[in-house]
């Protein structure tokens, strides 16, 4: 993407908030009606350009564990929030562990009997976000130990599945902060299920992107700056770095790959550092492709892009749709996809909320 402005005005803080989290609920919706099909069989399915629209599907649409699990990250931020905004003192990673063992509850799953029983809050009211919806073995295994994983106590360690990466845009959604502090939350939280380093970094670079964009940085800038930021770690994790890169690299060369090529050169998007890197791909070249263009088709050019290909499909559209929903905001998104998605309320509820503790 051109460092060129959007043709629409800035969006507000709060178009941005409403636009990633709806945002990624659509692409999860999308991406989860052939998630893990190969693309012969979306071809099958769907003709050959495959899933494109939610017209295509029969029977409506659900988002998956990934928008469930983001609305529960939102809800975890805003409770630490609250407790700061009345000026107690709070463990932010507590909250989201707090947060993440009462998702854990709404997949059928019992509490751990070592781990806290958490108290109930708005979210967990909504009957929609009680369904399973094939929820990542490493996010279920790693809160039923009843352990508060740790970056350096973690459970999982060798896991770096793309559960840490999905949840992580509400990270970069909070104003006021600094940069350094979204990686640390993000990736503190991503070892409360995952261990490998990873999976750790493509949260922090994750939300370092969404950070950048909700503050006003084009696609393109904020990925590098993503890079840059990981780069410049300790001990970086070569797979992330190479799959970032990738991305990059390719979508610069404004030829669209194919389904086929895409998962040859950046992955299936079942680890997480494949997720980001097919979602973040599928923005950047989309747009490359076209002179400037409109926000709307850039959207569903974007998603389709992110989701027919062999793999994790769900996951990658999430991540692309949550990247564009915070650089365009929320009028980018199409209205008859929204009119389509599940349940937009409860999304728009737990935006309202974040929106809502730190609009001070």
């Amino acid at each position: 993407m051109s460092a060129e402005p959007s043709p629409f005005a800035a969006p507000s803080f709060e178009s941005r908030v409403h636009g990633c989290l709806l945002g990624g609920a659509l692409g999860d919706s999308l991406g989860y009606a052939v998630e893990f099909d190969d693309v012969a069989t979306i071809r099958s399915r769907f003709g050959p350009a495959g899933l494109t629209s939610f017209g295509q599907l029969d029977g409506g649409s659900h988002f998956s564990d990934d928008t469930q699990m983001t609305l529960y990250t939102v809800d975890g931020l805003v409770d630490a929030l609250e407790w700061a905004n009345d000026g107690v003192a709070a463990d932010e990673t507590a909250c989201l562990w707090l947060a993440y063992l009462r998702w854990l509850a709404t997949q059928g799953v019992a509490l751990p009997a070592s781990g806290p029983v958490p108290q109930p809050r708005w979210i967990d009211g909504q009957d929609v976000l009680r369904h399973r919806r094939n929820p990542g073995k490493a996010c279920l295994s790693g809160l039923a130990t009843g352990d508060m994983g740790t970056v350096f106590r973690p459970v999982n360690p060798e896991s770096k599945g793309c559960g840490t990466v999905m949840r992580s845009a509400p990270f970069g959604l909070i104003p006021h902060i600094s940069e350094a502090a979204v990686y640390k939350l993000s990736t503190d939280a991503a070892s409360l299920t995952h261990g490998h380093p990873s999976a750790r970094q493509s949260a922090g670079a994750f939300s370092v992107l969404v950070h950048r964009l909700a503050t006003g940085s084009d696609v393109r800038s904020a990925a590098e700056h993503a890079l840059s930021v990981v780069a410049a770690l300790p001990n970086p994790a070569p797979e992330l770095l190479e799959r970032l890169r990738q991305a990059l690299e390719l979508s610069s060369t404004g030829t669209l790959l194919s389904p086929e090529e895409l998962t040859a050169q950046l992955g299936e998007g079942c680890v997480a550092e494949e997720a980001l890197a097919v979602g973040l791909y599928a923005v950047l070249a989309t747009a490359a492709a076209e002179a400037r263009p409109d926000p709307a088709d850039h959207f569903r050019q974007a998603i389709a892009m992110a989701l027919n290909h062999s793999g994790d499909s769900d996951s990658t559209a999430s991540i692309a749709g949550n990247i564009l929903g915070a650089f365009h905001g929320e009028g980018a998104l199409p209205s008859d996809w929204l009119e389509a998605l599940e349940a937009p309320d409860v999304i728009r509820g737990m935006a309202q909320r974040l929106i809502a503790v730190t609009a001070g």
